[in-house]
């Protein structure tokens, strides 16, 4: 995965490219993104910069998605229960 994303930084700044990345891996969102959508159930929930929105999230399931993640700061890594149903693709 790190090779891969070098390579996508790279090539980012060598053509000067934009790059849309979708994944469920926040510490890529943090590494690589500069704007971050989050979505639902194929719906837009949150958009904003990367740092604002992992400093100050505003919409209650992104602030569930952020409290989830593991992070190393943090002892207590129970898992987080997010609320509602499941999404189905």
């Amino acid at each position: 995965q790190a090779q891969i994303l070098d390579l996508l930084r790279r090539l980012r700044a060598e053509h000067n490219m934009g790059l849309l990345l979708i994944t469920h891996d926040l510490g890529v969102v943090a590494e690589m993104a500069d704007h971050v959508v989050v979505m639902r159930a194929g719906q837009v929930l949150e958009s904003a910069p990367v740092r604002q929105l992992f400093g100050q999230p505003e919409h209650p399931y992104t602030r569930a998605l952020l409290a989830a993640a593991p992070r190393l700061d943090r002892q207590d890594q129970r898992q987080t229960e997010l609320a509602g149903e499941p999404t189905h693709a």
